[in-house]
């Protein structure tokens, strides 16, 4: 899996992960599913879910850049490690007891293009059942990855605005 560094001082790469923070669409049904399935699992690494975008997420990860948090899911190793996409995917099924296998036969560059296509898969799925938009978020441009590319209007879509490029 690929990580990016979010603190470079600490040697981020060849760091232990011992917990992982995992920043979630509160305000999307298939993201709040997802995040009561993966507290149900036994962790073998500890998972702390927090809403992408909070005062708590701030809190936490001071450091991180929070507009993309609410782009796609990202999650992040204690040791400074952020994934993003895909590979985050794989590190939440990693940290999970009985997905820990299938998590290193996904990790090769064959299998993260099916955890991709997973992925935009729940992405469609999102974009299907969208909710309200809170009016703070009327302004709200995604910048790139599997975020639409446009302003997302009021009551449009989940919070991180997540379609599936043309």
């Amino acid at each position: 899996m690929t990580a990016t560094v979010a603190t470079a001082d600490r040697g981020a790469p060849s760091v232990p992960v011992r917990r992982l923070t995992v920043l979630y669409d509160a305000h999307c049904p298939l993201c709040a599913f997802l995040r009561d399935w993966l507290a149900r699992q036994r962790q073998l690494v500890p998972l702390d879910l927090v809403p992408a975008g909070t005062q708590e997420a701030h809190r936490r990860l001071p450091e991180l850049d929070h507009t993309a948090t609410l782009e796609e899911i990202t999650v992040v190793g204690d040791g400074g490690q952020v994934y993003r996409g895909a590979a985050a995917w794989v590190v939440c099924l990693w940290a999970l007891d009985k997905y820990r296998p299938l998590a290193h036969k996904i990790s090769t560059p064959s299998g993260l293009r099916f955890a991709r296509g997973a992925v935009l898969t729940a992405a469609k799925y999102r974009q299907m059942h969208q909710i309200a938009q809170p009016t703070s978020w009327e302004a709200y441009a995604p910048g790139s990855g599997w975020a639409s590319p446009t302003t997302l209007p009021v009551a449009t879509g989940c919070r991180s605005g997540c379609t599936v490029p043309d």
